[in-house]
């Protein structure tokens, strides 16, 4: 807005508000304004401003810029409630920013009716395609893709796997048994358990049951090797016997 349009705006002011624009004033209305122009939208601004009763009872409107500028953006906000793009066959993503750019600044100035008419729906879902559809929910579907990006966000290490010994889960430390009030799960290790740094190398890490079975397998040869001790015959001490002319 140059300071002779500003003048214009002002005058528009005066009619309302009886006030005396100067040269002063439409450099300074100029400034303020200078990236609004002065279209309709700007004297309706004015308009709706005067129009609106004040907040408290007897205050005097006075309009300023910031009103014009606000007012002004309401306006032409308004015009663009339920505004449907109109597109076009076959459009590169360049056409389509400079058509809705245009659609846009032609119906929040007024100059093009906002078409509110919505694309319908053709056709619809039959009684087979809904009831395919529901026999799908609440089944798993696997997303690969989705896996795999949280195997790549998986810490290295013993930490990044869960404990098999203490079952600490991904990321927290390995807790000894027994627990307290303070820490239910156990006092919390400085060292990962050994199962769980083997299974974090690819080593192999037995199971509660294979654990079962070595245990049973060693109490078994022990057993067998009491057994075959017990089975010996017991061997006596033997006499020592010196020989003659070197007894004493």
């Amino acid at each position: 807005m140059t300071p002779d349009e500003a003048q214009q705006l002002l005058a528009a002011c005066a009619a309302f508000d009886n006030r005396q624009p100067s040269q002063v004033a439409k450099r300074a209305w100029a400034m303020a304004l200078r990236d609004i122009p002065l279209d309709q939208d700007a004297f309706a601004a004015v308009a709706r401003f005067y129009g609106t009763p004040p907040k408290k009872e007897g205050e005097r409107l006075w309009i300023q810029p910031h009103d014009v500028r606000s007012m002004r953006k309401t306006i032409r906000s308004e015009r663009l409630e339920d505004f449907v793009y109109q597109p076009k066959a076959d459009e590169t993503g360049a056409e389509y920013i400079a058509r809705l750019r245009g659609q846009l600044d032609a119906v929040a100035s007024g100059q093009v009716p906002a078409d509110r008419t919505r694309i319908a729906l053709e056709g619809g879902p039959t009684t087979r395609d809904v009831y395919e559809l529901v026999q799908g929910v609440g089944r798993h579907v696997p997303d690969d893709d989705v896996q795999a990006t949280i195997n790549t966000v998986r810490r290295t290490g013993p930490l990044g796997i869960v404990c098999p010994k203490c079952e600490a889960a991904i990321g927290r430390p390995c807790h000894g048994a027994g627990g307290s009030e303070k820490q239910p799960l156990g006092k919390p290790r400085r060292t990962p358990h050994a199962d769980r740094t083997a299974a974090a190398s690819g080593q192999h890490v037995p199971t509660a049951e294979e654990r079962r079975q070595q245990e049973q397998r060693q109490r078994e040869a022990s057993r067998r090797a009491l057994e075959r001790l017990q089975a010996e015959p017991e061997i006596h001490d033997a006499d020592i016997v010196e020989p003659e002319g070197e007894a004493s």
